[in-house]
């Protein structure tokens, strides 16, 4: 199990949503690549369309600390911002996991 996910909440701007998914799939391959990280996950609110919510799975919180410190992080994420009015990041620490993966 999964320490700890950072997770981001995500507004593109308009019409930008299938340039900003694209984007966020480049990004996200590149730190999925790196050690300690896990499966990253995009997701669109249901109830209000426009917003999204992204969870990146990492073994440990040193793990978040070497991303979050790499060089390639921000011109990487400059990318993705490129088409998002605003963002929200956090960092989460799982304390409870009931059942299993639906896919």
């Amino acid at each position: 199990m999964a320490s700890v996910y950072t997770t981001r909440s995500w507004r593109p701007f308009e019409g930008e949503d299938g340039d900003f998914v694209r984007e966020w799939q480049g990004f996200m391959g590149w730190a999925a690549a790196l050690p300690g990280a896990g499966r990253g996950l995009l997701a669109r609110d249901l109830r209000d369309p426009g917003r999204y919510v992204s969870f990146m799975e990492w073994a440990e919180p040193e793990s978040v600390r070497a991303w979050k410190g790499s060089t390639e992080l921000r011109p990487r994420m400059a990318r993705v911002q490129a088409h998002v009015d605003r963002f929200e990041p956090t960092e989460l620490e799982v304390v409870a996991l009931v059942g299993h993966s639906t896919g």
